[in-house]
């Protein structure tokens, strides 16, 4: 079993970005190299109401 890494803040400024350009979340895996389960998580733990937040995670 592979150990936990987190996403760098360079990684979730580019989900920011490719999230905002309308790329697919398979896409946006690939592109910053995490897995889709990995992505899918990010996202549900910081999108809200406004959208994905990656400065919410980088506290």
């Amino acid at each position: 079993m592979k150990g936990y890494k987190q996403l760098t803040k360079i990684q979730r400024d580019q989900i920011e970005l490719l999230k905002k350009a309308d790329m697919k979340q398979k896409d946006i895996a690939l592109i910053i190299g995490v897995s889709g389960s990995a992505l899918s998580r990010e996202l549900s733990r910081n999108t809200g109401k406004r959208g994905y937040r990656p400065e919410q995670a980088n506290l």
